[in-house]
């Protein structure tokens, strides 16, 4: 298994912190928001490797980050290789999107044959992603994460899915207006080998190419697709709020 780590936007609303630099590199006390989710993924046996796919403007700062992140696995013995992809845009209005960018990701990344954890660069979690991955190999299908979400006006700014008994996913939505279920989706999937010749030709049928949860969405009409449900907090850092919160909030190394 190989992660995939999606971190080529370009934060506009956390401008004027992100306008020369990826949100994914902020500090997070003596870390970073990626290194903090990368050191959990090291320590699971399946991963074997990282690939950060990011946009031109910022490609330069995450190879140096690569560099001395490698550095340091061979003091540590811990972490695992990591390997930048540049998809060449240098502007917000020219971004790929997140699954064009994936879609990069796997074909630069040679992860074709690969069972794929794909994350976005810019989430903490208070939990292991261990879990997630057990998951994936008990169920033997692709596999989304979700968690129970009250608050409807949260529910219409984000992927929204309905399950059966075994938490196999009926349908996704990304923003609906009148969610059908409180199963939010957090933008953790694990895809599998099986269903790659399906992902990788999934512009081709009218996936979206902006938001990750996209490509779960058209999955989940053509394949086998579970949801777990996560065991924690997420905390995701898409404003100067919530990037302050998190700072202040006791999060610790």
């Amino acid at each position: 298994m190989k992660s995939i780590v999606i971190a080529a936007g370009y934060a506009t609303r956390l401008y004027p912190l992100t306008e020369n630099f990826p949100k994914p590199l902020l500090q997070i006390g003596q870390s970073t928001i990626l290194d903090r989710l990368l050191d959990d993924v090291d320590t699971i046996d399946d991963v074997t490797e990282h690939i950060v796919v990011t946009n031109h403007k910022f490609a330069h700062i995450f190879e140096q980050w690569a560099k001395q992140r490698v550095a340091k696995c061979k003091e540590e013995g811990l972490r695992k290789p990591v390997s930048i992809i540049d998809d060449g845009t240098t502007t917000n209005e020219s971004r790929l999107g997140a699954v064009r960018d994936l879609l990069l990701a796997i074909k630069e990344g040679n992860a074709e044959k690969e069972n794929l954890l794909v994350m976005a660069g810019d989430n903490l979690l208070d939990f292991s992603l261990k879990g997630f991955v057990d998951y994936f190999k008990e169920k033997r299908t692709s596999v989304i994460m979700c968690h129970n979400e009250p608050s409807k006006e949260k529910l219409q700014r984000t992927g929204v899915i309905t399950v059966d008994d075994d938490m196999r996913v009926l349908e996704m939505e990304e923003k609906p207006k009148e969610p059908k279920s409180h199963w939010a989706v957090p933008p953790f999937y694990i895809y599998a080998r099986e269903d790659m010749a399906l992902i990788m030709d999934c512009m081709n049928h009218g996936c979206g190419m902006d938001a990750p949860g996209s490509l779960a969405r058209y999955l989940a009409g053509v394949s086998t697709l579970h949801a777990w449900p996560m065991p924690g907090k997420r905390h995701d850092i898409g404003t100067m709020e919530s990037y302050l919160e998190v700072k202040e909030s006791g999060v610790r190394d």
